[in-house]
C-alpha cells in the first residue's frame, strides 16, 4: 500500500492517517438490487454476495501495471458495486457524490444508478457544489503541489513529477474535475487501498477501488456533470 494515501486537493495533495480496518457487517439484501450485472435478490446469501464480489475485485493483468485483486474482506459489503434504485433530476451519465455516505453514484436510465463505494475529503477538507470532468487519464504522473511539500517535505522527492504505477497516488485512472475552465485540484482517482473505502482521508479527492474506478471511467467522456453533495 503506498505512503501517499490521500490524493490532489485545494490545499494540497492528502498524505492522510492510515485507515483503521472497516469491521464486517452483515449485508441487508433488500437495498441492493444486484452486483455489477448479476442480480441479487431480496434472499441472497452472504456466499453468493461474495462471490460476485470476488469476480468483481478479481485482478487485472491486462492492464499496463499489473492491477492485484482486492482483498475483499477488507472492505464493508455494503460499499461493493451495485445497481440502486436512486430518485434524481439529474440526466442519465451524471455522477454524484455523497461524501456523507462514502459513495459515488453514476446515474442510469429508469431512476437507477450504478453505486461505488469511495473515501473522501478528511474534515477540514470537503467540499460541495457542481463540476464536471475537464479532462481524463491512465496511469497519470503524480505531481505534490508546493503546499504538501511545505507541510511535508518528504514529498519534494517528487516536485518534479512521480510516473505513473501501482505505488502512484492518482492509480490507474484519473478523472479530474473542472469549474468554469479551470482545473480544481480536485480528482476522482484509483485506489488500491481496500481500507481507505467508507473513510475520509483525502484533501478533498475521491478515491474508488481501481475495478471500480476503471469501470466508471470507461463510462464517462469529457465534460460529464459531476455533482458533490453536502457532508
Amino acid at each position: 500500500m503506498t505512503r501517499w494515501a490521500g490524493i490532489t486537493g485545494a490545499a494540497g495533495t492528502a498524505l492522510g492517517d492510515a485507515a483503521g480496518s472497516l469491521s464486517r457487517r452483515s449485508f441487508l439484501a433488500g437495498s441492493a438490487l444486484t452486483l455489477g450485472a448479476a442480480g441479487l435478490g431480496g434472499c441472497a446469501s452472504d456466499t453468493l454476495l461474495l462471490a460476485e464480489a470476488a469476480k468483481t475485485y478479481g485482478p487485472m493483468p491486462d492492464e499496463k501495471f499489473a492491477i492485484p485483486a482486492v482483498d475483499i474482506s477488507k472492505v464493508n459489503p455494503k460499499y461493493y458495486r451495485q445497481l440502486v434504485r436512486y430518485e434524481t433530476r439529474e440526466a442519465p451519465g451524471t455522477i454524484v457524490v455523497d461524501p456523507r455516505n462514502y459513495y459515488v453514484y453514476r446515474i442510469e436510465d429508469g431512476g437507477m444508478a450504478t453505486r461505488y463505494g469511495a473515501n473522501v475529503g478528511r474534515d477540514g477538507f470537503l467540499w460541495n457544489g457542481d463540476a464536471y470532468v475537464g479532462r481524463k487519464s491512465e496511469w497519470a504522473t503524480w505531481t505534490p503541489p508546493k503546499e504538501m511539500i511545505k507541510r511535508q517535505p518528504e514529498a519534494a522527492q517528487y516536485a518534479r513529477g512521480m510516473p505513473g504505477g501501482l505505488d502512484n497516488p492518482l492509480g490507474a485512472r484519473t478523472l479530474h474535475l473542472y469549474q468554469n475552465g479551470a482545473y480544481t485540484l480536485y480528482t476522482i482517482y484509483a485506489t488500491r487501498d481496500a481500507e481507505s473505502i467508507g473513510t475520509g482521508i483525502t484533501s478533498g479527492c475521491v478515491g474508488l477501488l481501481s475495478q471500480d474506478m476503471i469501470h466508471l471511467y470507461a463510462r464517462t467522456p469529457v465534460k460529464t456533470k459531476v455533482v458533490v453533495l453536502p457532508a
